[in-house]
């Protein structure tokens, strides 16, 4: 849920109106919806009743239009003040991926539940008109209570849909619920019910799995879960919370896997396939669905009545209320983020906007007033929110109960998330036997992932990217390394962590845990399913220790299938371990055997999606189907592998693209080079007087959008990747831009690079505005002219500046260029 709002596209805005109107009448006829085609559904009865019912027209008697506006806005804790809510009434509040109270990602539950209170106390002081109405909170839930440390942290729900089982599902629901009540908190935006058809999506993790069927099943098991069985005149228990099917609808059918992106797909395929989750959520009664950032035949969802209304409300029965995503709104043609009643309208019941709350709030209350948005609509969308607070027992004296802070990482919940650990874990290949670790072994445990508590929880833990997580946020958790060293050493044997693969004894066998970097959204996103593109060193750590004679393990950590051909024939044994989260030992339950010879859970874990034998997406040519998993005993020895990527890696290769989204854009990786070397930014920076650029994430338009730099004596930053081709772009008039904010004009030159080829862009720098965005170009014909070798790019991008300088990193990549523009001075 938590990105940055992206702005719509402009383009058909810039073109004529006749060709707006008749591509928007193209869009509205492939998008249009037809009713009888989607499939039936009802919230059960018990979502509500006629006493309700019957309080709700009183309050609604008595509301005025800025008190029903209010309920229609949500706004982020790290934009608004409980004692905002004395002037404008908003009937929600959320904290985004990352928010937390007074600004601290670590806080406690019993912070938490102490920020929650202050927000309802307020929300609590019935106005002139006596009417006083309790607002809901909502909150990223999505693999446990992950906004706080020390919650119990399940495995993603890749790795759910791994274990095939509704029942464990239905626990962890339950588990998570009572975790997040326990902070005081009364509702979840989850379950995820996408089913991704293109794994380079970045948010493919938060999908169960490619079978829809299955998809349905885990959404009742999960609705169960957090809301418990709902009872006609009884609210929702103080253990559990309202769940949030989402993102209606085909976040996971995007063209390309491209996040936010469009579906173009016909009506038939967007139902069997991407909505199979919906009538089963429904049906188990989820209060709320969240509306998706994407598109389907370029109609963004926001503003889609068809699908909204029409399918959602009317032919699916749903009688809770739809909230929207991160300023989702926004996104809808003829909106912006503080004026959208074309998505109200179209069957939006809450604006989900963090930081535009209050110039949507005034908006909003001018369109009620003036019949853009009619009395009917109005009061129908209040209902639905007010229905759901009643159900959730908001308006009782004690607000539902919540607030049992010991809940948070109880050992029963512990529990509950090692055993969906030990269940996730598939098997693809295990020649020779070699797993499980035979008790009494002596066992090597190397690779990135090992001791990562980060690595092994992925994005949304903490923080909305995960990426700054520590043991210390989960210290009734476990690494990879601790479990497995707990479990080698009570087998009589014995464990050594090594960080290199390096070791003075001999083992009798190496486990190697390595994978992706932790990502949420579109951060996630990549160009290929080819893992490691660039500087293959997991894959070197493997073929070192196979060639030494020790047979290898690979434990493998993604939040997807990928193409890992070669790591596969460097393993013995190949383990797809997923995002397990902070129950290390859970791992070691199934790969290391006990005195008795036996691990204390076997294999049982399936693909829920099929792993790729190349490197394209989506996945045609399957490794292993789908469904595929060995068990122990089964003797399936794998093949040596074709480590062909299969597909035109030239033609695959981003070559223009080198940063956006606050990142580098994959295979292209950014560093800094100073006095203290060369070092990648993610690396914490070195200790003065050693280095002399230190960089940090920033927001500036979006949520961590931009990279900030600065100089306090002579480095660069760069971004580096394969030997790109980019003579076709020399052939077509591209340049190089960056887009970028000057913070700080230094004492030295300042040089732009590319291809090593430097240029001096001191004047440019001098010209642009301070603290405000601007761009640079400059042709890639000077770089050539001046000796620049564009059929082998190396190194991209690079800015060389000195003392006092400062600038914060947007975008930069090569694009094609309708001017003439002039080259720089060269530089040194």
């Amino acid at each position: 849920m938590r990105r940055p709002a992206i702005a719509m596209a402009t383009a058909l805005l810039l073109a004529g109106t006749a060709s707006v109107a008749a591509a928007q009448t193209d869009a509205a006829d492939a998008a249009t919806v037809h009713p009888d085609l989607w499939p039936a559904a009802k919230s059960p009865a018990a979502i509500t009743d006629a006493a309700t019912e019957k309080r709700i027209d009183a309050l609604l008697a008595k509301m005025t239009v800025e008190q029903k506006v209010g309920q229609l806005v949500q706004g982020d804790i790290s934009t608004i003040t409980p004692k905002d809510l004395e002037t404008y009434p908003l009937g929600s509040i959320l904290a985004g991926g990352n928010s937390g109270p007074n600004g601290n990602e670590r806080s406690s539950a019993a912070d938490w539940a102490k920020l929650v209170g202050e927000f309802r106390a307020v929300s609590l002081k019935p106005q002139a008109n006596g009417v006083a109405i309790p607002i809901i909170f909502g909150v990223d839930a999505v693999h446990g209570h992950n906004n706080i440390p020390g919650a119990t942290l399940f495995p993603h729900n890749i790795a759910l849909g791994a274990t095939r089982d509704p029942e464990l599902i239905q626990r962890i629901g339950a588990v998570t619920a009572a975790e997040i009540a326990g902070s005081g908190i009364e509702w979840t935006f989850a379950p995820t019910l996408a089913v991704p058809q293109d794994l380079r999506w970045g948010r493919s993790y938060e999908g169960y799995a490619a079978d829809p069927r299955l998809v349905a099943d885990y959404a009742k098991a999960m609705v169960i879960g957090l809301q418990g069985q709902l009872v006609a005149g009884k609210v929702v228990g103080k253990a559990h919370v309202a769940a949030t099917a989402k993102h209606f609808l085909a976040d996971g059918g995007t063209d390309g896997g491209r996040d936010q992106g469009d579906a173009r797909i016909d009506e038939k395929e967007l139902i069997a396939k991407h909505a199979m989750g919906y009538p089963a959520a429904i049906d188990a009664g989820t209060l709320t669905v969240m509306a998706s950032f994407s598109s389907w035949q370029g109609i963004k969802h926001h503003g889609n009545k068809g699908l909204l209304t029409d399918a959602l409300k009317r032919k699916m029965g749903f009688d809770g209320f739809v909230v929207g995503d991160w300023n989702g709104h926004g996104q809808v043609a003829g909106c912006s983020v503080t004026d959208c009643p074309a998505s109200i309208n179209a069957g939006l019941d809450m604006f989900m906007a963090p930081d535009s709350w209050k110039g949507l709030y005034e908006t909003t209350v001018k369109q009620a007033k003036d019949g853009t948005i009619s009395a009917a609509r109005l009061d129908d969308a209040v209902r639905r929110i007010l229905r759901v607070k009643y159900k959730l027992g908001l308006f009782d004296a004690d607000h539902g109960g919540r607030g049992d802070v010991a809940a948070v990482g109880a050992p029963a919940h512990l529990a509950v998330a090692r055993e969906a650990v030990a269940k996730s874990l598939v098997l693809l290949k295990n020649n020779g036997g070699v797993l499980p670790i035979k008790a009494g072994a002596r066992v090597l445990v190397t690779g990135p992932g090992a001791d990562n508590m980060a690595m092994q929880s992925g994005g949304w833990t903490i923080s909305w990217q995960g990426t700054d997580v520590t043991h210390a946020d989960f210290p009734n958790g476990q690494t990879i390394w601790e479990g497995l060293q707990k479990a080698v050493g009570e087998a009589g044997g014995t464990a050594a962590l090594s960080k290199d693969g390096a070791y003075k004894e001999k083992p009798d066998v190496a486990i190697v845990v390595f994978g992706e970097e932790p990502y949420a959204e579109f951060q996630g996103d990549v160009s290929t399913l080819d893992y490691q593109p660039n500087e293959a060193t997991d894959l070197a750590t493997l073929r070192k220790l196979k060639a030494a004679g020790i047979p290898v393990v690979a434990l493998f950590l993604s939040g997807r299938p990928m193409f890992t051909n070669p790591e596969i024939n460097a393993a013995d044994a190949f383990v797809a371990g997923w995002l397990p989260g902070s129950q290390g030992a859970g791992v070691a339950d199934v790969l290391v055997a006990g005195k008795t010879g036996k691990p204390a859970h076997g294999f049982s874990g399936v693909l829920p999606f099929a792993w790729p034998a190349d490197a394209a997406s989506p996945v045609k040519k399957p490794l292993f189907a789908e469904g595929y998993g060995l068990k122990y005993g089964e003797t399936k020895p794998v093949a040596q592998l074709s480590e062909d990527l299969g597909i035109d890696v030239g033609a695959a290769l981003n070559v223009e693209k080198y940063f956006a989204g606050g990142r580098a854009r994959a295979p292209w990786l950014l560093s800094v080079t100073d006095a203290g070397g060369a070092r990648p930014v993610a690396s914490p920076p070195l200790a003065s007087p050693y280095g002399h650029v230190a960089s940090r994430s920033v927001d500036v338009a979006a949520q961590e959008d931009g990279k900030s730099f600065t100089w306090t004596g002579p480095g660069s930053f760069s971004l580096s990747g394969p030997n790109a081709d980019l003579s076709r772009q020399l052939n077509n008039s591209f340049a190089v831009r960056i887009d970028w904010r000057v913070d700080a004009v230094g004492t030295g030159p300042v040089q732009l690079s590319f291809a090593n080829i430097p240029f001096d862009i001191g004047g440019l720098v001098a010209a642009a505005p301070k603290g405000q965005v601007s761009t640079i170009k400059v042709p890639l014909r000077c770089f050539a002219d001046a000796g620049a070798d564009l059929t082998r790019v190396g190194a991209a991008v690079a800015v060389q500046a000195d003392k006092g300088f400062a600038a914060t990193l947007l975008h930069t990549n090569v694009e094609a260029v309708g001017e003439n523009l002039p080259c720089p001075p060269r530089g040194k």
